[in-house]
């Protein structure tokens, strides 16, 4: 599959050009090369083009800590595996794959600090919410079927086993992991940098829904979703930093821009156990991820 040079759509978060204001609906400020739009709420960001301009709009709610729950419920997990399944195959697949090792990864940070009934739905997710949309595609990139290592790995979570028996069975799906990589890779050699950065860019845009569902009321009422954006972030960070060799030469300033707004949206995660208020609002992690993808948008 020939990478897109391209994208034909631009995903932008609240706080890069939408700022909710009292009494307002949608408030647009005006960026170069960007239009506005004043209008109603919506449920989701929309972005369409003009000639000459690309237009943007974003629903009042998103972010803020008062929404109802069924809207939370509605904006969350439902609308963003919605949006992952709606992407081209390819893309899906690197995309499922990475917020995989996401959850593996901010697991294993909780591992690490002895957190294992706060690690163990990380371990679960991966087998519950992930490999059934990953196991029809794993032929095509010759993967060998890892489902029975996912749950041997969750049960040796739940048992509390460190050592050797967790090394091992984490090691497992590492390997089906890194066999992915490498029938990704081979599908896409003619842009695998720009590739890579286009499916991080997708799991950041998962982290900002599994972030706001984490804050209730003004707090992190839900700490699972808080550390699953931490997971994806993380990962996103690790799979772009994997291919910034390639991607200096392409464009040496958006990788720093793309650097830059990383590290801004890190300060929101100080650690694996969130704090119990946000350091950043939703509305100020989306806009991070809004300027991020700007940027990775010339590295693609």
């Amino acid at each position: 599959m020939r990478m897109r040079k391209k994208r034909n759509k631009i995903w932008v978060g609240v706080g890069a050009f939408v700022v909710i204001g009292a009494g307002a609906s949608v408030a647009a400020e005006t960026v170069p090369g960007v239009g506005m739009l004043l209008g109603p709420a919506t449920d989701t960001a929309v972005v369409h083009r003009e000639p000459g301009r690309m237009v943007i709009a974003q629903h009042a709610g998103a972010g803020h800590g008062d929404m109802s729950k069924a809207n939370q419920d509605d904006a969350g997990e439902g609308n963003e595996a919605q949006a992952i399944a709606n992407l081209p195959a390819a893309l899906e697949f690197a995309v499922r794959i990475a917020l995989l090792r996401g959850h593996l990864l901010v697991g294993d940070e909780l591992i690490k600090q002895q957190q294992w009934n706060a690690a163990l739905p990380h371990f679960l997710h991966p087998g519950e919410e992930l490999y059934g949309d990953l196991k029809e595609q794993l032929a095509n990139y010759q993967v060998p079927p890892f489902d029975g290592a996912l749950k041997t790995l969750a049960n040796v979570v739940k048992a509390k086993k460190s050592g050797n028996e967790y090394t091992l069975a984490l090691k497992a799906v590492n390997d089906a992991l890194a066999a992915a990589d490498v029938g990704m890779r081979a599908k896409q050699q003619a842009n695998w940098a720009g590739f890579t950065v286009e499916a991080a860019v997708e799991a950041l845009k998962s982290a900002t829904s599994e972030y706001q569902q984490a804050i209730v009321n003004g707090r992190i009422a839900k700490p699972v979703e808080y550390q699953d954006a931490r997971g994806f972030i993380w990962n996103a960070d690790r799979m772009i930093e994997s291919v910034a060799p390639d991607l200096q030469r392409k464009d040496a300033a958006a990788l720093a821009e793309v650097r830059a707004g990383m590290a801004t949206l890190k300060k929101a995660f100080p650690a694996p156990l969130p704090p119990k208020t946000p350091v950043k609002d939703a509305g100020a992690v989306l806009g991070d991820v809004g300027r991020i993808e700007l940027a990775a948008g010339k590295l693609m």
